[in-house]
């Protein structure tokens, strides 16, 4: 009576496979969002008035504002475009990281990523 089972318990290479694909999509992930880090958006408002640039951490680089807009001194909406181009250039990141590293997940969300 022999045993059928010899090296292990069945099912387990396909286990050690997915557990290798698994550690390789994780770094794909981790460079992909390493890349993303360092890359900057520009998003604007008011016909290019105000310029907004952020990178890959969601964190805000530069906000440009065309002098002409000061000088006219309406305060709220100078302050409510500034507003829409910070809105747009953090989802302008979020939207590239999201499509950069769905092509590695294949759209699945995982946390931490």
């Amino acid at each position: 009576m022999g045993n059928k089972f010899r090296g292990g318990m069945p099912g387990m290479g396909n286990m050690g496979n997915m557990m290798k694909q698994m550690q390789k999509m994780q770094r794909q992930m981790e460079e992909t969002q390493k890349r993303l880090e360092e890359t900057e958006v520009t998003a604007t408002s008011g016909g290019g008035a105000i310029e907004v640039v952020a990178n890959g951490k969601k964190e805000i680089v530069s906000i440009k504002i065309d002098e002409d807009l000061v000088k006219d001194g309406d305060v709220e909406m100078l302050q409510d475009m500034v507003m829409v181009a910070v809105n747009d250039a953090i989802k302008k990141v979020l939207d590239m990281s999201e499509s950069e590293l769905g092509k590695i997940t294949g759209g699945i969300n995982i946390p931490g990523f």
